[in-house]
């Protein structure tokens, strides 16, 4: 009985385990998951020394705004949300909103079957906690990242160049990159971590991109009191000249090529009596040579004298001395191609969201940028003003109708000798229409016709008719001159009439033929935005890419929702003022008629 207990009061606290939040002064975290599927199709598990390249971006990240100053409160935890891990922050840009953070990976995470870490952050109060020279493990003594001024090793060891003539200089595969131009060269000063022995093998490693073919130009040369080591690149083969211990000159060329213009990761592992080359994580040949302890300073770039430069750019270059294995070379080429999708990103959370819990459309809103809202925002004020035009319009109109129809009756009523019996003058009604024809329109008990179109041109043509017959026009007739006069004072105001219906009509057209295009221009910013992003972090697949686009895709949904409204109401509004204008345009032609019948 007490065992069932126990497991009932397990299986009540498991949902708050679940959901347990690591500490309450961080108001945001972030699942990143670890894709064992890929790996397992390449043959690749987690090795000891292995890193996370989390790159986030606004396809994937959407709170930089809440990050702290230089990403202080970011925190990187393992798989429990309890074990911190050791991390530290390559590059941080929020005002573009891109960052590249290095993970150590915890040996435990390669037994997980869904492998899994956390990211918290939003604690404007947190003390900076990356530890970039404590992140690597004592295998790897050399770091270069190329990122920011100068060259700088970022592992505990601090075998900073004594020498940097490359350029550093955006564009790298991960960040920034030192470009070589045949003249530079980086000159790293012998250390006793930077000892090369044959006896607990060593390994070089480096992103290259060339520019051109390349001749017989060096990426790496070191010597040592009876060894010699050369890694250069002769017709885009990554090729070794050796000097080994016996005092013989060999060489070997890899298998494969490099490409230019493109970025190519290239390794060189030597044991006791052995040399690999890997390119793309992939051997590309195997050679049988012993090499002595190499002590000397290296040279990046450059022979000792200068010579053969190197012209292209190289990233993340890295020395252990440690003979890495074919699994560790392959991870990093996997999680840090360009085109990596080990790393999976779920939604930002708080204490109070559950994952899963947004909508797709909220989840879409998310993932806007700022661009992207101010033309939503310019959408907005358009399908405002476009509903205001189409309303107030509608309104006026029908009153207008409705009047005319109202004085059609009356005036159908009257005979050729009373044509002048509905004139009279002007009231308060009139003007309040002119002033606020809407506010008119929703009042009731007014003058009769007040508010008629036809009203107000029928009370002009008995005006200009009143003028002509004074009392000494004893045969109260109208001249063909006269008649036209009268006509032509009648048009007019019916022309006026009908520059009043049409009035902000133009409002509509506006919507119905700016809004796709204003749309349009959001989400051509918004893919550019998003591509540019990819670009800079590197990482493309489906999850990085989708957001983005959907959410670009939203501007053109915005223009599309003031334009299509819009243009059935201008439809509609067009097909009322026609009948309007039809209707002022017979009764001119019955009025005359019948002052024709009386006058003429």
């Amino acid at each position: 009985m007490k065992r069932l207990v126990f497991l009932l009061m397990l299986l009540t606290m498991m949902p708050t385990l679940a959901s347990a939040w690591w500490s309450d002064d961080w108001s945001f975290k972030k699942k990143i998951s670890l894709d064992m599927a890929k790996l397992k199709q390449d043959g690749v598990s987690i090795p000891e020394d292995g890193f996370a390249l989390i790159r986030l971006h606004t396809g994937n990240f959407l709170s930089f705004a809440e990050l702290a100053e230089n990403g202080k409160d970011i925190r990187i935890l393992g798989d429990d949300e309890k074990t911190p891990l050791k991390f530290y922050i390559e590059k941080l840009d929020p005002i573009n909103e891109m960052a590249l953070i290095w993970v150590k990976l915890p040996k435990e995470l390669a037994l997980a079957t869904e492998p899994s870490i956390w990211i918290y952050f939003g604690n404007q109060e947190a003390v900076d906690a990356q530890e970039a020279g404590a992140s690597y493990g004592i295998g790897q003594v050399l770091s270069y990242q190329f990122q920011g001024n100068g060259v700088k090793d970022l592992t505990a060891n601090a075998n900073n160049p004594s020498e940097a003539t490359a350029t550093n200089a955006e564009g790298g595969l991960i960040a920034g990159a030192a470009v070589f131009q045949g003249t530079q060269i980086i000159r790293i000063p012998s250390t006793p971590s930077l000892v090369m022995s044959p006896t607990t093998g060593w390994t070089f490693s480096s992103w290259v991109k060339i520019d051109q073919a390349q001749q017989n130009t060096v990426l790496m040369q070191r010597t040592g009191s009876v060894s010699s080591f050369t890694l250069s690149i002769k017709d885009q083969k990554p090729s070794l000249e050796i000097l080994d211990v016996a005092g013989s000159k060999q060489e070997f060329a890899a298998q494969g090529t490099i490409v230019p213009g493109a970025w190519h990761a290239v390794s060189v592992v030597t044991a006791a009596d052995a040399v690999t080359i890997y390119i793309d994580g992939t051997a590309s040949g195997s050679f049988p040579v012993k090499i002595g302890d190499l002590t000397s300073d290296i040279t990046i770039g450059a022979d000792a004298t200068t010579a053969r430069g190197f012209v292209g750019s190289l990233d993340q270059l890295g020395i252990y001395k440690v003979a890495r294995d074919a699994n560790s070379i392959k991870f990093d080429y996997d999680m840090q191609a360009a085109g990596s999708a080990l790393l999976t990103y779920s939604d930002d959370m708080t204490p109070d969201s559950e994952e899963g819990g947004e909508s797709y459309f909220m989840a879409t809103l998310d993932n806007v940028t700022i661009d992207g809202w101010v033309i939503i925002g310019i959408l907005a004020v358009m399908f405002v003003i476009s509903w205001m035009v189409m309303i107030v319009k509608s309104i006026v109109i029908n009153k207008i109708h409705s009047q005319n129809k109202k004085f059609e009756e009356a005036f159908a009523e009257l005979g050729s000798a009373d044509i002048d019996k509905l004139d009279s003058k002007f009231s308060k009604d009139d003007e309040s229409f002119e002033d606020s024809p809407l506010l008119f329109s929703l009042t009731s008990h007014h003058d009769s016709f007040s508010g008629s179109s036809i009203y107000r041109i029928y009370h002009v043509g008995v005006e200009e008719v009143n003028k002509r017959l004074k009392p000494a026009n004893a045969s109260k007739t109208l001249s063909a001159g006269s008649m036209a006069a009268v006509k032509a004072s009648m048009d007019a105001v019916m022309i006026r009439e009908t520059q009043k219906l049409n009035s902000q009509m133009v409002l509509l057209t506006i919507s119905i033929s700016g809004g796709p295009f204003l749309g349009l221009l959001g989400t051509v910013v918004g893919v550019m935005i998003t591509f540019a992003a990819i670009a800079v972090s590197g990482e493309v697949n489906v999850n990085s890419i989708a957001p983005g686009i959907a959410a670009a895709l939203t501007a053109t949904v915005a223009g599309l929702a003031v334009a299509i409204p819009a243009l059935f109401g201008y439809n509609y509004l067009g097909s009322r003022i026609k009948v309007v204008s039809a209707d002022m345009q017979v009764f001119v032609d019955e009025f005359l008629a019948k002052l024709a019948e009386q006058h003429g």
